[in-house]
């Protein structure tokens, strides 16, 4: 059975829930005798009120404001907060970095990357799989201004092509070679002038804004390594790295996530500093790393989408929480592992994820008795396995959620507080700041409650637009700025 979807808001004035398969909204919501008003972010001066709603729309308010703040600066004041405290571990790689260590390495990255040319506003490609290195230059673009594309590391030449191109990469990242993906030669392939080139003077006839390829873990013909951008951030960048935070805005383009839906070429869905920030922000506070510090996830999923980027690598900056990345490719027994060796309190996970995990022929062998909660979003939700997670796994404060890409990308998420039906029937309530309503696909009205139609959202969180593609933009954001999913 495909959950239904729950639209609620906080503190909660009017609520109802959508289901997934008719888009309709349904019966109104109350908050159930002895839950903490925290565990909703219902404040006390502010009691629960449920009239009768008539119409299929829910504005989610909030006494909690938005944060005006740039990337760079969120993971400053966990550094402040938390400086020896772990901020990142990837088991397969060995590699353990503390907030402090990780903020080192992040403005060496920076700086470097400023000393190779790129400038304010200028595209890289993150190419590859979920290892140290990517965060690491998730953060580095950031706090450089540069705006990190985050790219597919299952595409193929023609596919990886129209993207850099699309949106005019400057650079690329990428390791060498991951199981069966050559990324040094596809690149090759796309751009044999790399070849004869040196290092930071690519000029290629199909890719023409792309001048540097820098490679994570070998030396390659016309490349940058990872050391040569590590080791280029002199004393002249550092002090530019410094000068050019006072120029970045919270609402600059910081990241390009390429999304097609069902039909159609990739589009690059242009999120801003804003936009990741408060998602994840709000993300954070719902599934509780505001009263859990110590949170120690479990992070299987890919960082080249927004579930991994934003729900992870941004819930690490604004919230102060340990990631545990378990492998570079996903690996469900490796997952179980890491929450058993690294005593993880969190996974999040697919539908699919969750299933392979309790698939696993040893599952039982595992102590995953630290786990107290979890995020499952990504496709449908079936009821059966939401009852195996809590069940069999132990993680009775799983939450489910809904978004897009082009919605940074939570839009609706629920309470590790929900009692059973709830978590196995809905995907929660939507988020702080957001407005949701079904509408009719033809005449563009609010639909009556019960009827189905189609979601839109407006807030803080809908895409600033698709990367030089202002017709598609206009399709998707209306003039009074609501995101249609379509």
């Amino acid at each position: 059975m495909i959950p239904r979807l729950a639209l609620s808001f906080q503190p909660v004035r009017n609520s109802c829930a959508l289901s997934a398969a008719g888009k309709q909204l349904w019966r109104p919501w109350t908050r159930h005798q002895g839950l903490p008003a925290a565990s909703r972010g219902i404040h006390v001066d502010c009691p629960p009120i449920v009239p009768g709603l008539t119409i299929s729309y829910a504005h989610a308010t909030s006494t909690m404001p938005l944060l005006q703040a740039t990337v760079a600066e969120t993971l400053q004041r966990s550094v402040e907060r938390h400086p020896d405290k772990e901020a990142l571990v990837f088991v397969e790689g060995g590699v353990r970095k503390t907030f402090a260590q990780f903020q080192q390495a992040v403005d060496q990255a920076a700086a470097g990357l400023l000393a190779l040319g790129l400038k304010k506003g200028d595209r890289l490609g993150m190419w590859g799989p979920n290892t140290f290195e990517w965060v690491l230059f998730q953060f580095a673009t950031a706090k450089a201004g540069i705006i990190l594309v985050s790219v597919n590391p299952a595409y193929q030449p023609q596919e990886v092509e129209f993207a850099l191109r699309k949106v005019g990469v400057k650079a690329v990242v990428c390791p060498t070679q991951f199981k069966t993906q050559q990324y040094c030669d596809m690149l090759r392939k796309i751009c044999p002038e790399i070849e004869k080139s040196s290092p930071g003077d690519i000029k290629s006839a199909r890719l023409p804004d792309l001048r540097s390829v820098i490679v994570l873990d070998s030396r390659q013909p016309g490349m940058f390594h990872l050391d040569d951008v590590m080791q280029a951030g002199s004393s002249q960048y550092v002090q530019q790295l410094q000068d050019l935070q006072k120029t970045l805005q919270f609402d600059d383009p910081i990241n390009i996530q390429f999304t097609s839906g069902t039909t159609g070429a990739p589009k690059g869905a242009t999120l801003t500093h804003h936009n990741i920030v408060n998602n994840a922000y709000f993300v954070g506070k719902r599934v509780g790393y505001t009263w859990k510090p110590d949170a120690r996830l479990c992070v299987p999923v890919p960082l080249y989408h927004c579930f991994g980027s934003v729900g992870a690598g941004m819930c690490m900056a604004v919230h102060g929480i340990t990631l545990i990345f378990p492998s570079t490719g996903y690996d469900g027994r490796a997952n179980l592992a890491a929450v058993e060796s690294e005593r993880c309190t969190n996974l999040y996970g697919t539908p699919t994820m969750f299933v392979d995990m309790l698939s696993q022929p040893d599952f039982k062998k595992f102590d995953l008795s630290s786990l107290l909660s979890g995020f499952m979003a990504g496709s449908p939700c079936p009821q059966e396995l939401v009852r195996k997670v809590i069940t069999e796994m132990g993680v009775k404060g799983i939450t489910v959620g809904y978004g897009t890409t082009e919605n940074s990308p939570v839009t609706l998420c629920g309470s590790p507080m929900d009692n059973l039906e709830r978590k196995c029937e809905t995907v929660g309530y939507v988020m702080d700041h957001l407005e949701a309503k079904i509408v009719d696909p033809t005449t563009g009205e609010i639909v009556p409650l019960g009827m189905t139609g189609e979601i839109m959202i407006r807030g803080y969180c809908v895409m600033l637009e698709y990367w030089d593609d202002e017709a598609k933009t206009r399709e998707c954001i209306t003039k009074n700025g609501w995101y249609k999913t379509g």
